[in-house]
């Protein structure tokens, strides 16, 4: 798929067509996933792909490269003010292919522009799930982030890194877009999932703990014993549960904004 931002930057993806196991029930809808990658990624990696298939057995799934990543156009500004025009478009898209029910799901750096999208974007989601999201910016706390800033902020970084990650890189932020923990408050009445491995060698636990605080007490809360990170910390058995966290929270007709959220009987 192609689907041109507000801005006027040409993003590509891919669409994964629902593959579901069995007729949608009598109070069920379909489900339309929009998937945002971390930094650096894209649709085309494997990681990427077998979420993709996952979800597929829960609605549709539409996968977007970030401006600046894989075949998009544009340069990236690293999860700031840019890319939630690129969420924000892809939501769009979907509901002007048909969607009904839009699920976005992001990781690590996508999860923290669907939370900010999620928050004050033109086309809100129907449901929201942040992936290994970052709640605050300049984290230094790790050794993988000293590395990504050291990428950011040095000219060496900036004329070396890009080309061993393939991105393309925009300018610095020119004023610094309000970070993922001071907006998630705004994201009720829309269904929250956070998602967050204990092994997550970019972002630790507090991260999680900072945006479910910030967002309230109607934010569902999953903390994965062994997971890692985003894309590479996802299996199977965990993806197959956010989809069907999606299906029981709005997948069902007659569902009201102010209902209780369903929980995941496969949780704990």
């Amino acid at each position: 798929m192609t689907v041109r931002t507000a801005d006027g930057v040409d993003l590509r993806g891919i669409v994964v067509p629902a593959a579901l196991p069995r007729p949608l029930g009598g109070d069920e809808r379909p489900l339309t996933f929009v998937l945002a990658h971390g930094f650096t990624n894209s649709t085309a990696r494997a990681p990427f792909r077998r979420l993709a298939h996952v979800l597929a057995a829960f609605g549709e799934v539409r996968g977007l490269d970030f401006r600046g990543h894989g075949r998009s156009g544009g340069a990236t500004g690293v999860g700031g003010d840019d890319e939630v025009l690129d969420v924000d478009a892809a939501v769009r898209a979907a509901r002007a292919a048909g969607a009904g029910t839009v699920v976005t799901v992001g990781l690590s750096m996508g999860a923290g522009v669907a939370l900010r999208q999620a928050a004050v974007g033109e086309h809100r989601p129907d449901a929201v799930v942040g992936v290994s999201a970052v709640s605050r910016w300049y984290v230094r706390d790790t050794v993988p982030m000293r590395r990504v800033n050291g990428m950011l902020e040095t000219g060496l970084g900036r004329r070396l890194g890009p080309r061993v990650t393939g991105i393309r890189l925009g300018a610095p932020w020119a004023e610094l877009p309000a970070a993922p923990v001071q907006l998630v408050s705004r994201i009720a009445p829309t269904p929250l999932l956070l998602v967050h491995g204990d092994r997550d060698h970019y972002f630790p636990l507090e991260h999680v703990r900072a945006l479910a605080r910030a967002a309230g007490p109607g934010t569902t809360v999953w903390e994965v014993p062994g997971m890692g990170h985003a894309e590479s910390g996802m299996t199977v058995p965990l993806a197959e549960r956010i989809g069907r966290w999606a299906r029981e929270t709005v997948g069902r007709v007659g569902l009201c904004d102010d209902a209780p959220v369903p929980s995941d009987p496969s949780h704990p």
